[in-house]
């Protein structure tokens, strides 16, 4: 049911019912076999189950913290082995579909790449990195369903977690610098739209921070790095 074409099985009942159990605990002895299925699915060839696969596996991942030793580290390593190598890579990043309904792999990965700094911190830089490398990637598909929103809030709750130096809380940029070294005269490419809007996002959720967590630590210095990336294309900013 979570790999159906009809949102309605897929999201409404599937996926609804999958979440409350596995926060409930009621599949804490299988939660290991849902995080090995959700994985095999980011080769899938429709994209609703590639979309659907991360939620799956943050909610098992967010069980995993909460219910320490549900899970062994190492099912969780081999997962974020799986999700690195899925997240950057999908091509289809459409937020919705007049069909499928919503898809949102980017939004959805993003959840699942906030659940791991948690589960594993470990790979905060990593993770960091990773989403630099979504946002950057080449792309058809301009933002229009909030996922830029939703990748920012990614980030945040990355950057939440205690233990990251300064270094570590910025380094992630350069990834998107390097990206736009080449940008020149002619129109803007859906990637650099995409990175564009999600900053935006990014800087606004590090000024007013997040409902649940605050503000990061290293706030100040993540938004003035992201506000000098952002003065390539808008030179007007102060």
């Amino acid at each position: 049911m979570l790999v159906s074409p009809d949102p309605k099985v897929r999201d409404d009942q599937a996926y609804s019912a999958a979440a409350r159990w596995i926060g409930e605990g009621q599949l804490d002895e299988v939660l290991e076999n849902l995080g090995d299925r959700a994985v095999d699915r980011f080769t899938h060839p429709e994209i609703q189950a590639r979309a659907f696969a991360p939620l799956v596996l943050r909610c098992v991942l967010a069980r995993a913290v909460a219910a320490p030793g549900a899970v062994p580290r190492a099912a969780a390593e081999r997962w974020y082995a799986s999700f690195a190598a899925w997240y950057p890579t999908e091509r289809d990043t459409r937020g919705w579909d007049d069909s499928l309904g919503w898809l949102h792999a980017v939004a959805h990965g993003a959840d699942a790449a906030a659940a791991f700094a948690q589960a594993l911190p470990g790979r905060r830089a990593e993770l960091l990195e990773l989403c630099a490398r979504r946002m950057t990637a080449a792309a058809d598909y301009r933002y229009v369903q909030l996922e830029d929103a939703r990748l920012a809030r990614a980030i945040g709750r990355i950057l939440l977690v205690p233990g990251l130096s300064a270094e570590q809380a910025t380094g992630w940029l350069g990834v998107v610098a390097k990206a736009l070294e080449a940008g020149g005269y002619g129109p803007v490419p859906p990637w650099a739209f995409n990175t564009f809007a999600t900053l935006q996002s990014l800087h606004l959720h590090l000024i007013r921070g997040l409902a649940e967590g605050g503000i990061p630590s290293h706030a100040a210095v993540v938004a003035e790095e992201v506000a000098t990336v952002l003065r390539l294309p808008y030179r007007w900013l102060a």
